[in-house]
């Protein structure tokens, strides 16, 4: 045991001492009890005795070396004191056996199981040799109700069980206590720790935290909040949370927002907020949490980046355009020059002029194709039957000038299927990938169209069985004029893509090589279709 709890033990004990000896004998002479009025004398010096030695423990508690050793020789004088007292009040017949039994259990308090066992042991053999000394007439204390030496024996006996018994229930509730207090001072210690350690953590975070009670109050505001709101930690705490985010109030919305936080000086700040529940260990709701970062700099930074993207973006589609239209332009050139020299035969000058004006076509469809694009009209929504279209599309692709009737379609959906779409555009949708299906199966092949509805969701795929798309370039096929085909504008994907986009849906593309190659179009379908 520590010598400073062991000094506080002590220090209770002989002011328990002090207390008892002054209540037990103070009213024994004020309800003028027989044993102290027949030994005056006796009584008196054995409490001023006591007292005399409870002054002199006090001033020795602080300057003795052996602890210990200083507890025990209180314990065994205590156990004297209570000796003397029995004796002066008629040994056998005393009342005031009991004194040894708290002098056991103060020993196993103050202590430890063992010293409750070595008191006891004392008192016992004191005790014993008291009441035999008074049976054997060498201490001549007169007796009436005990006589026989059996009574003498019973009465040693009981008393020493009485010692042990409280020694060893003394000494288990004290052990109990002394490792009940060492788990509590341990816990305290580990929870003192673990306060600090979470009191630096949220201190440290880069991030705005705070934390409120159930009825709104906030509880805590670390040092990053203070920095992003301006709003002072001492003002903040106890109050509402509004003082230093006005624009949040009690009750608390949960979820993610962005929120405009103007300063003292009218600077505005940009705040991503997230405010969730905030539990116990048991899942009981004990207030709010909420974290918060000042997106300003990365909003600034997230604008110049597509800011930049976008000049890029226009600078790479301005090159695929002129790409595009140069080739066209260069056949029409070539063509006229041609004819305008005049010296070429006349059937040759047809060839030519058909040359210019299917290039002209050429040139009509790459802006046509360029201005579906970049200036979509509006969706004119309306609840179609997709199943419906799909068939209709098929049914063209089927007769197509690029199938040349080498390619198999089939299809793997039947009855209605309906959807809120635009259907012109849906069935522009469908045409340019199935098109670009079959042109990319020039060897012949097989397309394959299906639909699946999950919840409320609808998956269309359409799956060929062409040479597939590289892994490299699978990314870029729904960019505008990028094409791995010789003739086309490479805009087909891109406006099927944009469509989607529109329908706030999903178009994507997965190819295995050599084998199959799917898109995936995702849309969201009406109730009942099932």
């Amino acid at each position: 045991m520590p010598e400073n709890a062991l000094a506080l033990r002590l220090k209770a004990l002989i002011s328990f001492r002090a207390v008892f000896v002054t209540i037990l004998l103070g009213s024994s002479y004020l309800f003028k009890i027989d044993y102290f009025y027949a030994h005056p004398l006796a009584i008196s010096c054995l409490i001023i005795s006591l007292y005399a030695l409870t002054i002199a423990y006090s001033l020795l508690l602080g300057r003795v070396k052996n602890i210990v050793a200083f507890t025990y020789a209180q314990l065994i004088l205590d156990v004297i004191a209570g000796i003397a007292l029995i004796f002066i009040t008629g040994g056998v017949e005393s009342w005031f056996s009991f004194v040894l039994i708290l002098t056991v259990l103060s020993s196993s308090i103050v202590l430890n199981r063992k010293a409750g066992y070595i008191i006891a042991s004392v008192s016992s053999i004191f005790y014993g040799t008291l009441l035999d000394l008074q049976y054997y007439d060498v201490l001549r204390i007169p007796h009436e109700a005990v006589t026989r030496e059996g009574e003498f024996l019973y009465n040693i006996f009981v008393h020493i069980l009485s010692l042990y018994s409280t020694a060893f229930l003394g000494g288990y509730l004290s052990s109990k206590l002394e490792r009940a207090s060492r788990t509590i001072e341990e816990r305290d210690s580990y929870l003192k720790d673990l306060e600090l350690f979470n009191t630096k953590v949220i201190e440290s975070l880069p991030s705005g935290l705070f934390t409120t009670g159930i009825s709104g109050n906030v509880l805590i505001f670390n040092r990053a909040a203070e920095e992003i709101t301006g709003a002072e930690k001492d003002r903040v705490i106890g109050g509402t949370i509004d003082a230093a985010l006005p624009f949040l109030s009690f009750p608390f919305r949960e979820g993610r927002r962005e929120e405009l936080l103007t300063g003292e000086n009218n600077e505005s700040k940009i705040v991503g907020l997230t405010v969730s529940k905030l539990k116990d260990a048991n899942g009981q709701q004990t207030g709010y949490i909420g974290i918060f970062q000042d997106l300003t700099p990365f909003k600034a930074l997230e604008a110049e980046i597509k800011q930049k993207e976008k000049w890029a973006a226009i600078g790479e589609l301005s090159a695929n355009i002129a790409h595009e239209i140069r080739n066209p332009l260069a056949s029409m050139r070539g063509s006229i020059e041609m004819i305008r020299d005049d010296r070429i035969p006349l059937k040759h000058k047809e060839k030519l002029m058909g040359i210019a004006l299917k290039e002209m076509e050429r040139l009509d469809h790459i802006i046509t194709d360029f201005l579906t694009y970049s200036r979509p009209r509006p969706l004119e929504m309306k609840k179609v039957d997709l199943h419906l279209l799909l068939d209709e599309t098929l049914s063209l692709l089927r007769n197509v000038e690029q199938n040349k009737g080498n390619v198999t379609i089939k299809k793997d959906f039947e009855g209605q299927l309906f959807a809120m779409a635009d259907p012109q555009k849906i069935r522009q949708v469908f045409w340019n990938l199935g098109i670009n299906a079959i042109e990319s199966m020039k060897d012949g092949g097989e397309l394959g169209v299906s639909t699946e509805i999950k919840g409320h969701s609808l998956r269309i795929v359409f799956a060929d069985t062409g040479p597939g798309i590289p892994e490299a370039t699978i990314e870029k096929i729904f960019y505008p004029f990028y094409s791995t085909k010789d003739e086309g504008t490479g805009l087909g994907l891109s406006i099927a893509y944009r469509i989607i986009e529109e329908h706030r849906g999903r178009l994507s593309a997965r190819s295995i090589p050599g084998i199959k190659t799917f898109f995936e179009i995702i849309l969201h379908v009406e109730n009942g279709n099932h």
